[in-house]
């Protein structure tokens, strides 16, 4: 890098620190000046030294499912947005009605697909949703909406309104009314004595079914949920979980969103993470891995009787759902969806995941049985995490301290992970992996050794 580049590089940084106020980043770590990447190419990605990393987090927070450089992406927005580039969702596009169809054949049971730009919007209009049907059909009532604690939902006031993480909301209330919280269902943490006759996945999806009765049924409308906690710790649901939950659904005539914003497009190793579970939701929402980043694009996806509940009737001029986001128009991101779906198919990217992630989370075990520190791994397809505890029989959480400090080690040493990131008042203690869909043998092989490594160094404390 010749002198020039360096200044202007410098003044790039120099730039950043005095203008851009960075996403989840104290201002104190941005001062002290955050790598500026430049330039990636599969799960490859550098800074602005020169510097590469293994990203093993798709982007940060898991959406390069298809990794970075995919040309055909960009071509394909290119093409779309040169012909014609927005206008607004009222009128049909080309690509949306595409993207669309190619969608609904990966979900069976769904059939109508609303378009916006973040996961946020999606779950905002699935609220929205909720509380149409509520006034239309029953007078107001069932306009309750239930979520999981430890579930994170979005950031918008509504969005963190059904969000279960404390830091996350702290300081940021008053809240919108009539989202209320009920119990997770982390094995791995207990919170229940259990009977002999009864497994903790049906004694968890109960502890929803209390709430609802002490509630009153007649006031729920629906209730939302990941399919595997992502923030909240990559916590996958226990055995007999989500049936119970469907039959407390279907009794008390309540909707069931499942938010797919991180589970979506193949990240667990099937389409969309309710798959594995053998579930039919009502409303599914989706972003992040829909367009791996090349565009912003979310989905809300429904069954037809929920679209029914909300056309016009005769003498009801407010009675269909009367909504709109400005960049649910942008004619890129569909474009760029249907691109990233092909891909998807084509380099046969579901099974990868699946072959790859066994890979993955088989060598994590043997990273669990070398360090004490490593309580439980757990996860399904690329998507993984590893709960980190002072004592692996009374499970406590280590101090946010230390997965900061293994966080910032596996960055040192060239691989890029997530971590719980002022979620939890006591229990910030889980690092996650989600790296790219086309992840290979040796890839996979990397990331386990720089773990290593980290951990090596983090328990000497070198």
């Amino acid at each position: 890098m010749n002198q020039s580049m360096h200044e202007v590089i410098d003044q790039l940084h120099q730039d950043d620190k005095t203008h851009v106020w960075h996403h989840l980043t104290p201002g104190a770590a941005a001062e002290a000046g955050l790598p500026m990447f430049v330039e990636g190419e599969g799960l490859v990605i550098r800074d602005s030294q020169g510097k590469e990393y293994l990203d093993a987090s798709a982007g940060g927070v898991w959406v390069t499912n298809v990794g970075y450089g995919r040309k055909e992406i960009a071509d394909a927005m290119h093409a779309q947005l040169t012909k014609l580039n927005f206008f607004a969702s009222s009128m049909a596009g080309v690509p949306a009605t595409k993207f669309a169809k190619r969608l609904l054949e990966k979900m069976p049971g769904l059939s109508r697909v609303y378009y916006s730009n973040s996961g946020s919007e999606a779950n905002e209009k699935a609220f929205k949703m909720v509380r149409q049907i509520s006034a239309k059909h029953h007078g107001g009532k069932k306009s309750k909406i239930l979520y999981r604690e430890r579930d994170y939902h979005g950031t918008t006031i509504a969005a963190l309104s059904a969000t279960g993480q404390t830091q996350r909301r702290a300081q940021y209330g008053p809240f919108v009314p009539g989202f209320v919280e009920f119990p997770h269902c982390h094995e791995y943490q207990s919170q229940y004595e259990l009977s002999e006759d009864k497994s903790y996945g049906v004694r968890a999806a109960q502890a929803m079914e209390e709430v609802i009765l002490k509630e009153g049924p007649d006031t729920v409308g629906a209730v939302i949920l990941e399919p595997i906690t992502a923030g909240g710790g990559v916590i996958l649901p226990p055995e007999g979980y989500w049936q119970e939950i469907q039959r407390t659904c279907k009794k008390y005539e309540i909707l069931l969103i499942m938010d797919e914003v991180v589970c979506g497009i193949g990240r667990t190793g099937n389409w969309f993470g309710y798959q594995h579970f053998d579930i039919q939701p009502d409303i599914v929402t989706m972003a992040k891995g829909v367009a791996s980043g090349y565009a912003a694009i979310s989905c809300t996806v429904t069954t037809e009787a929920v679209f029914d509940l909300l056309q016009e009737e005769a003498g009801d001029e407010l009675g269909y759902f009367r909504d709109i986001s400005t960049y649910g128009g942008c004619q890129a991101g569909p474009a760029a969806a249907l691109a990233n779906l092909e891909i998807i198919e084509r380099e046969g990217l579901i099974d990868n995941c699946r072959i790859q992630g066994e890979r993955l989370l088989a060598g994590l075990e043997k990273l669990k049985a070398k360090y004490p520190i490593i309580g439980d791994v757990r996860g399904k397809g690329l998507f993984v995490g590893i709960e980190l505890v002072t004592d692996p029989v009374n499970k406590a959480p280590v101090a946010d301290a230390i997965t900061v400090g293994i966080a910032a080690r596996c960055k040192a040493l060239g691989l890029l992970i997530g971590r719980t990131n002022r979620s939890f008042t006591a229990a910030n203690n889980i690092l996650n992996m989600s790296p790219a869909l086309i992840a290979t043998d040796a890839d996979i092989d990397k990331i386990l050794s720089i773990l290593d490594k980290a951990f090596e160094l983090e328990t000497t404390n070198e």
